[in-house]
Order: structure tokens, then C-alpha cells, then sequence
């Protein structure tokens, strides 16, 4: 795990004082979405496929802080559509960093030259890259040529002034596992800080919906690949906790805990995950209070069937590192087990079927817009 000791030791205090007070619902991470338009149309991706007026919304720099404020998070990952489109970015970068949390500014790179000058390096403060695997696999994934050169000349400069980066890597069914051991070793020899590495999760409103994972496949990819990495001995440093790794490779069997993610962006609180936008709470008061919890998660709702996002489990791996740090630390030194059987897993018999509400929330956000589109529109392109 390649998480700065400072950044460990303050989400540790975080979490202590969590239990101290009683509190077993909890945010780790704030998933901030000032906005939906994106410079690429990713053919995976289900946060693009708005109407016009609603790509044209921005969260303020007033709303963006106040979300930070709100949630009280000790980390906020700044996603979209593309962030640096935003022009209040800067500002509410800065502003977050001011409250002392740990920012991952989520990019796809293509401004990352152009606006690198608005940022300082800070501990605080680290670009997170969206990268899919090398150089075919990745234009693939975000359906133009030229991104992933753009995107590693970027990630190679930002380092040059001292920044922070990770990468984001989202794998498919398409993904094989040689092939992605190579990239995880050529993007730990560009000097990036970390990887961070999730299965795709099927949004509904993808463009592309065959090359998702289910999660017999998602475990055997991820043992295969880790398989790779330890015969070779190679050294990939993962921003993650060892136990979400652990999940990863089907020896762990967790709930997902979508509050430790919660997900603000143009239209609320969104319930119940930043996955999943099945309604919109006004405040983070009421998404916690008010939110049905046991109505989501793997083995509760057929949507959730495949996941195993870091989004949802993240947090779930982290608890139960806090509760059992002797299985977290052997875990961590000796790394996942890669043969045996998988841990059983969660029973889907009886999940509860999909609705489909999606449409119903954007015509009720187009509605409270105005045919204009143009009500409340702030910090636009």
C-alpha cells in the first residue's frame, strides 16, 4: 500500500474518533462531481449521457465547500465528467486543501498541461489519471486515438514539478492478464506515486454493456494478474488498503458500505452510491438518516449483483482492517492468497429486482431547470 504514513495516521484518528463516539455509518471518502461534461465519451461510461442542459450545470465553489464541510471526509475525490473543465477548479482545490483534506483531483489528462500551472504540490494534493491499460487498450477504452500519449507525457511532466500522481485504472472482461501485468510495471516506471485498480461496474446507461466483469471473473483476473506480479517480483504500489486487494482476489467476502463513499453532484446527495442514482437527498443529514441502506449491496438489489467497486468496498475493507489489524498486517506483508477456493460468496436468491428510475430524475431535474436549462448555472465552460 502506497498511502503516505501522514495521510494513514490522519484517516486512522479520523476513524478512531468515528468509534469513540458510537458512529458505525460513517463517510471515509467524498465522491465530488461539480459536473458531468466530459472532453471524451468514454464508451464504459455511465456519468455522460445527460441532456444538454444538465451537462451545462456546475457545482459552485460555495456548494463544492460546503459539500466538503457537510460530509466532513477526511479525503475528497474530485470526479466528473472532467474536473478541469470546471473553472472554479483551482479555487475549490485550494479550499479543500485549506481544511487540511487530502484532495485526488481525478483527470483524464488532455488540460493537464494547460492548467497545471493553477496548482501548487502539496501532501494534500494528488492528480489521480485515468488510464485503462497501455497504449491500444486504453484509446480503446476512452474511443479516441492519442489520449493514453497525451496522458503519460503529462503524467511524466507533473512529476518532473513535484507533484503527487496516481493512476485509475478500471479493468474489463476484454482485459488480459500479461497484458496488464506490462502496463502496471511500465506506469510504475513513468515514477507515478500509486495505482489504483477497480472492476468496471455495468452502469445502466453505458454506451457499452458486454465487456463489463461479473464477479467470478473479476476474482480470477485479479489472482491471475497478481499471480504475474509475484512470479516476476515486481514492485506495483497500490493505493489501496491490502484487504480491498485481498477482496479483489476472492478471499474476502464484504458488504459493501456505500455511505464511506458518499456522492454529491448537480443534483444532491445521491442515493444510494456514487454507482447507483436511485434519488437524491438535499443534505448529507438526510442522505445517513433517511437513506434505506438494507434496500442496496450485493445480495439485496439485482443491480448491485456484480459489483465489487473500490467505491463500495473500499470502506467495508478499511472496517475491517480497524477491527481485525493482525489479518490487515498478514495480509499486507505476504499479499493476497492466489489458489484454493474462492470465499463463498453473498447469496443472490434474494435480491430484490431492478428499478429503473433514471429517466424520472433527469425529467425532474430538466423540469426544475426550466426549458432554458440555463436556472442556477454556475462557473460554466
Amino acid at each position: 500500500m502506497t498511502i503516505p504514513l501522514r495521510q494513514q495516521a490522519r484517516v486512522g484518528s479520523y476513524i478512531l474518533r468515528q468509534k469513540l463516539a458510537g458512529r458505525d455509518k460513517y463517510p471515509l471518502v467524498l465522491m465530488l462531481e461539480p459536473l458531468f461534461r466530459c472532453n471524451l465519451a468514454c464508451a464504459g461510461c455511465g456519468k455522460i449521457d445527460y441532456p444538454k442542459p444538465i451537462l451545462d450545470q456546475r457545482l459552485s465553489l460555495e456548494d463544492s465547500l460546503g459539500a466538503v464541510d457537510e460530509c466532513g471526509a477526511p479525503v475528497v475525490s474530485i470526479a466528473g465528467g472532467e474536473p478541469l473543465l470546471h473553472k472554479e477548479m483551482p479555487e475549490i482545490v485550494q479550499g479543500i486543501i485549506a481544511r487540511k483534506k487530502y484532495v485526488y483531483l481525478c483527470t483524464n489528462a488532455l488540460l493537464l498541461d494547460k492548467r497545471m500551472d493553477d496548482y501548487e504540490p502539496s501532501h494534500f494534493f494528488t492528480w489521480s489519471v485515468h488510464l485503462d491499460g497501455d497504449r491500444q487498450e486504453h484509446d480503446k477504452s476512452v474511443c479516441q486515438q492519442g489520449v493514453y500519449d497525451r496522458a503519460t507525457d503529462a503524467i511524466k511532466r507533473a512529476k518532473d514539478r513535484g507533484f503527487r500522481v496516481n493512476i485509475n485504472c478500471t479493468l474489463f472482461n476484454t482485459a488480459e492478464p500479461e497484458r496488464t501485468a506490462r502496463f502496471f510495471d511500465d506506469v510504475m516506471d513513468m515514477g507515478v506515486d500509486g495505482i489504483t485498480v477497480s472492476p468496471g461496474y455495468a452502469y445502466e446507461r453505458a454506451p457499452d454493456q458486454e465487456h463489463f466483469l461479473n464477479r467470478t471473473r473479476t476474482k480470477t483476473l485479479f489472482r491471475d494478474i497478481f499471480k504475474l506480479g509475484r512470479e516476476r517480483g515486481a514492485k506495483w504500489d497500490f493505493a489501496q488498503s491490502s484487504l480491498f486487494l485481498d477482496f479483489l482476489a476472492g478471499n474476502q467476502a464484504y458488504h459493501c458500505t456505500p455511505w464511506g463513499n458518499p456522492t454529491r453532484n448537480v443534483f444532491g446527495w445521491q442515493r444510494p452510491c456514487y454507482l447507483l442514482g436511485e434519488g437524491y437527498a438535499k443534505s448529507f443529514k438526510e442522505l445517513m438518516e433517511e437513506t434505506d441502506w438494507d434496500a442496496y449491496g450485493v445480495g439485496n438489489y439485482e443491480k448491485c449483483a456484480d459489483c465489487m467497486v473500490h467505491s463500495g468496498f473500499e470502506a467495508s475493507a478499511v472496517n475491517d482492517a480497524v477491527k481485525n489489524p493482525l489479518k490487515a498486517w498478514a495480509v499486507s506483508r505476504k499479499g493476497p492468497k492466489l489458489d484454493g477456493d474462492f470465499v463463498a460468496d453473498i447469496p443472490l436468491d434474494a435480491a430484490r429486482p431492478a428499478e429503473y428510475v433514471f429517466s424520472r430524475h433527469v425529467e425532474d431535474k430538466l423540469d426544475e431547470l426550466g426549458e432554458s436549462g440555463t436556472k442556477g448555472r454556475t462557473a460554466a465552460e
